[in-house]
């Protein structure tokens, strides 16, 4: 695909009143710097350095295997469920680094959430699925618990088609529903940040442009990182792009720029299919 072609996307996109924001006017909210990650002895990110602004969406792009889903689960610290990770460097949430001793795991967690790749709702109602963060967090008051249900499946535009079925099982969903209310149950810890993997792998077209739809919708209020594999996607959503090569971050940048006026040539090459 050409870089006209991704001018015309984009142009599309801001027509629709979606012009992206002036980012240098927004603070960050992650700030890596000098980040290096190892799987026992593999070396699978190399010298990250990236700046994500509060309130926009950053896609990470590049092929399979090249770190863009390790890099994601950093910033939540999940890779250290696997044994024998380790890092070097700085992961700064609004100027703190989260690696410090002082932080809470749980409190991270909890404004750092997460949606998968596959959807994955628990065999419970549609109801528990979404409140059973704050479940686990002590709160028993149903009049909140349902509040929060309303609000998180308004938020993740699910409301208005199972308000009348909360009790129905989550499973019977469909799966843009199913995914949806993945988003529901990750918004009810009100986190700050929501990073998504691969949110529309598994969907269809009609389904992909619902969660779409959403994403915009949700950087209002959240910082939004998604890794995607789909080119115009990321031009579609983001205000933001990565792109990862090997374990490095060949280049970031605002996306338009990326994506029309490239400055490394493997980028161009990558955005334009020459590989990958």
């Amino acid at each position: 695909m050409s870089t006209l072609t991704y001018q015309a996307i984009i142009s599309e996109r801001n027509g629709q009143g979606r012009t992206p924001p002036d980012l240098k006017a927004i603070r960050p909210k992650f700030a890596v710097r000098d980040l290096n990650f190892w799987y026992g002895k593999s070396h699978a990110l190399h010298n990250i350095n990236i700046t994500i602004p509060e309130n926009t969406v950053c896609a990470l792009i590049g092929p399979s295997g090249c770190g863009k889903s390790t890099f994601l689960r950093i910033l939540n610290r999940m890779n250290d469920l696997i044994e024998g990770t380790r890092h070097t460097g700085r992961i700064e949430l609004d100027g703190k680094d989260i690696y410090d001793t002082s932080i809470n795991l749980v409190s991270l967690r909890r404004r750092v959430g997460m949606v998968f790749q596959k959807s994955n709702p628990f065999p419970k109602s549609i109801f528990e699925n979404v409140v059973y963060g704050p479940r686990v967090a002590g709160l028993r008051n149903k009049a909140k618990l349902y509040e929060i249900c309303e609000r998180c499946l308004r938020n993740s535009a699910l409301w208005d088609e199972v308000k009348d079925r909360l009790n129905d099982s989550a499973l019977a969903l469909s799966g843009g529903q199913q995914q949806r209310l993945c988003i529901a149950r990750a918004l009810a810890t009100d986190p700050e940040i929501l990073l998504m993997d691969e949110p529309c792998s598994a969907l269809d077209p009609a389904s992909t442009s619902r969660i779409e739809d959403l994403i915009f919708e949700l950087k209002r209020q959240y910082t939004i990182v998604i890794v995607t594999h789909n080119m115009q996607q990321a031009a579609r959503v983001s205000d933001v792009t990565a792109f990862f090569f090997q374990g490095n971050l060949i280049e970031s940048g605002a996306t338009e720029q990326l994506y029309t006026r490239p400055t490394n040539k493997q980028t161009e090459d990558y955005i334009t299919g020459r590989f990958g």
